[in-house]
């Protein structure tokens, strides 16, 4: 890092907190490709209360898939839970395009409930099906769709859930078992053809949608959401924008006016608010793993609804509010919110460059720390190995989803910092000459750690991935 971006990183007050691992480790070994990641002591907090993390750097080499979709370590094996085009087994049409967020739910008797976003635009191929009750906007051809699997991952059944909704990127988990479903957009009634305003979140209970139905949460902010968080001891929801050009997007919270009240409850409303640490209007300028800011402040949204202005334009006052550039994940752990920004380039208008940063906020120190970096360590550039999203690991580690281009892998890291391909995407929707690999997405486990689903987006193809996680 230069010393300018440096100086720009201690004007807002960072301190820097002790590195208890290695400063730069290897991606992608044994894979034909290199790159690096740096991580902080803070780094360890990550996995708070999740089993022991493995010992080594991750499970071995891949082995060459003879079907040409997906290579895992020996040991390991994948079943295809849907592919996209074929028939939902609820004969309500067809399984939808562009598998995304998803999220694995327990259910009665051993069963889990996968429930999965459609990240459709208007120029969807396929679109999820229009289904009576569960319809926010009919022009409109996101949603998510639900997967009722066996402690085998037979699938049992695979229905709509919502419908109506646009660009359903991310989203996350409630303590009550349901998912919250993001949409990725700021488009209002009447553009690309829709018939209501869009840039919501919508809760989703993949057991019976119908409790659910198709409400947006308007409280909780009208932007481009892509991810969030929800502290399991007094309900507020993290919230993460992906806006797509500068100024770039923010880190929320809603603090709801019926915490923890089970489904339904976030429609009782509450108050949004925006991340703003003095001093620091761009995240991307903070390159030095452990630098911390102890000043936290969370600034009132002037209007969540974005009736005339984005919110990421409206006026947050003299100190001004902080942005960063492709803000995705978001998770709990520990006492701690993770969020994930993918990348920065400053052509493209951040202040500085990365490949990728994890962030940590300790709700009750007021503390926002910069706890993993991704990028190239060396002279060796890797095209594709941006974070996107993520989750905790069965065996104690971090699950990391690839965004960007070149071959797609599913990144493992453990609490020692180790990093190690978990998967690699063979589905090429490019050509032999100029090969383009779909990207994965929402990779989560089963609530008994014993399969890891994730998502390749295109083609849209859910799997199964199960073997020696502990």
């Amino acid at each position: 890092m230069s010393s300018e971006t440096r100086n720009t990183a201690t004007a807002a007050t960072a301190t820097t907190a002790p590195r208890n691992t290695a400063t730069r480790r290897q991606v992608l070994a044994g894979s034909g490709a290199a790159a690096a990641i740096a991580f902080t002591g803070a780094f360890s907090e990550l996995f708070a209360g999740t089993a022991a993390a493995r010992g080594h750097g991750g499970y071995g080499p891949l082995v060459p898939d003879p079907d040409g979709l997906l290579d895992l370590p020996k040991g390991f094996r994948y079943r295809v839970l849907s592919l996209e085009g074929d028939p939902l087994r609820s004969g309500e049409g067809k399984v939808p395009s562009n598998h995304d967020g998803m999220t694995a739910l327990a259910g009665r008797n051993g069963r889990v409930h996968l429930v999965r976003n459609h990240e459709n635009r208007h120029t969807a191929k396929i679109g999820v099906p229009t289904v009576a009750g569960l319809t926010y906007d009919p022009a409109a051809k996101g949603g998510c769709t639900s997967l009722e699997l066996d402690g085998r991952n037979k699938v049992l059944g695979e229905r709509v859930a919502i419908a109506g909704t646009a660009v359903n990127c991310a989203g996350g988990p409630t303590p009550w078992r349901t998912w919250l479903t993001c949409e990725e957009t700021e488009d209002k009634a009447g553009t690309n053809g829709y018939a209501k305003d869009h840039g919501f979140i919508f809760e989703v209970d993949g057991a019976d949608p119908r409790r659910t139905g198709a409400v947006p949460l308007t409280a909780m902010g009208r932007f481009q959401h892509e991810a969030i968080a929800v502290d399991p001891k007094n309900g507020i929801v993290y919230e993460t924008e992906d806006a797509f050009d500068k100024p770039f997007g923010l880190f929320y919270r809603f603090l709801p006016a019926k915490p923890l009240g089970g489904t339904g409850s976030l429609r009782a409303g509450g108050a949004l608010e925006a991340m703003r640490v003095p001093g620091l209007p761009d995240l991307s300028v903070v390159q030095e793993t452990g630098a911390s800011f102890d000043r936290v402040e969370w600034v009132p949204v002037p209007d969540p609804l974005a009736a005339e202005t984005p919110i990421r334009l409206q006026d947050f006052g003299p100190k001004g509010i902080t942005h960063a550039q492709k803000l995705e994940g978001c998770y709990w752990g520990g006492s701690s919110v993770y969020f994930v920004s993918s990348f920065a380039r400053s052509d493209e208008g951040s202040a500085a460059d990365h490949y990728g940063q994890v962030w940590r906020y300790e709700p009750k120190k007021r503390r926002l720390t910069l706890v993993v970096v991704f990028g190239p360590d060396t002279d060796i550039q890797l095209p594709g190995e941006s974070p996107d999203n993520i989750c905790l690991a069965a065996d104690g580690g971090l699950m990391v989803c690839e965004d960007g281009g070149g071959a797609q892998h599913v990144l493992g890291v453990t609490r020692r910092g180790e990093v190690y391909t978990m998967a690699r995407g063979r589905q090429n929707i490019g050509t032999p000459e100029e090969p383009e690999w779909g990207e994965f997405a929402g990779v989560t486990f089963s609530p008994d750690g014993s399969t890891m689903y994730v998502n390749c987006y295109t083609p849209g193809t859910t799997f199964a991935v199960t073997g020696p996680w502990c």
